[in-house]
């Protein structure tokens, strides 16, 4: 049941615009913004912005790339993040900022300077503060330089440190930063703001064979997840229910669990556990793009991917919705995938972005 063999492309239909929103309550609606993914559809990354800044939602994630930050030794250079912060406050948005250091959201998710890393990081390995301790010192130096220079600013609510913190990068590396590595990292951005709360974040696991995978490659130290209700505030869930595996011909076996019981158990055990600890919750990626075979999602004319056509940024929010408890609602809701929908606009395919503005304007 968690397997489906379909058409990749499927015909794109107007069911978005009738299907039902589930109101949000308390819950912050927001997105993330990826500059790197603006670049590679061949956007202009100011313009996206300023696009997406202009929809009335309440919360943005913005990240600090390490490496585009410090490209060189000696060198800091924060001006396209000062120009983001900037645009986010003048729009009136509060703000999440993940100040890395060693991954942050977005592909390919590893931003760590070449002079921080004399070589590439070795697969299956654990980095630890003993095996790595240039790295470590590179990266405590970055998380507070980061942090001083925007904890006067009453736009951001949150710092968001690593992504998906322990847990390895998919299929493309194995190997895994520690616990004790990611220990370190959050006293340094502690001491620079003990005020505002720090958000971790991990994947939820949908079907079975991720579920088992996941366990199996973090069963050492536990899960990003995990890690993010010991250490965080709040704690980010990546929500990707329907997900490509592989392609066969003109067909696409997906991964597709998300409703089975095996998911819902995992969800109530989850999230029961991060709510007993007295943590909130929020979705830091709702999936509203398609994951397909490709690292950039395809936008087929007149068709939409399988794994989230428009209906799906709805369907997906609305599945959320129903996690919140009255006692303790989800704190905030992130779509994912908001570069993706000015590139079917610029197209000719509005359909994502109405069904976006559709879950704002009846939320």
């Amino acid at each position: 049941m968690e397997l489906r063999l379909e058409h990749s492309n499927q015909p794109l239909t107007d069911a978005w615009s009738k299907h039902r929103v589930e109101p949000r309550g308390s819950t912050l609606l927001g997105i993330s913004f990826r500059p790197l993914q603006a670049e590679a559809l061949g956007l202009d990354g100011r313009a996206a912005l300023q696009s997406l800044l202009a929809y009335p939602y309440g919360l943005i994630r913005l990240g600090a790339y390490w490496n585009r930050i410090e490209a060189e030794p000696g060198r800091f250079d924060a001006t396209e993040l000062d120009w983001q912060i900037d645009a986010a406050e003048r729009a009136g948005k509060q703000i999440v900022l993940a100040v890395g250091a060693v991954k942050t959201f977005g592909y390919p998710e590893v931003f760590v300077p070449s002079h921080w890393l004399a070589q590439p990081l070795r697969e299956g390995s654990l980095v630890q503060p003993g095996s790595h301790p240039a790295l470590l010192l590179g990266a405590e130096q970055f998380i507070g330089r980061i942090v001083t220079r925007y904890r006067d600013r009453q736009s951001i609510v949150a710092w968001q440190l690593e992504h998906e913190a322990v847990d390895p990068l998919g299929v493309e590396h194995s190997w895994r930063l520690s616990r004790s590595f990611v220990e370190r990292e959050l006293q340094a951005l502690r001491a620079a703001d003990p005020s505002r709360p720090v958000m971790m974040n991990g994947f939820l696991p949908t079907s079975s064979v991720v579920r088992v995978s996941q366990w199996w490659r973090t069963r050492d130290q536990g899960d990003s997840i995990a890690v993010a209700g010991s250490l965080a505030d709040i704690v980010g869930i990546d929500y990707y229910p329907r997900t490509a595996l592989r392609s066969l011909g003109h067909r696409t076996l997906y991964l597709d669990g998300a409703e089975g019981r095996s998911a819902r158990t995992t969800r109530t055990r989850v999230f029961g556990s991060i709510r007993g600890r007295g943590k909130r919750l929020m979705i830091s990626e709702g999936q509203a793009e398609p994951w397909e075979t490709t690292t950039v999602p395809p936008s087929p004319e007149r068709r939409a991917p399988f794994s989230c056509p428009p209906e799906r940024l709805i369907g997906n929010y609305n599945a959320a919705m129903g996690w919140s408890v009255k006692s303790d609602p989800l704190f905030a809701y992130l779509f994912w995938g908001a570069e993706y929908w000015l590139l079917r606009n610029q197209s000719g395919d509005p359909s994502y972005l109405r069904a976006f503005a559709r879950v704002l304007e009846r939320s």
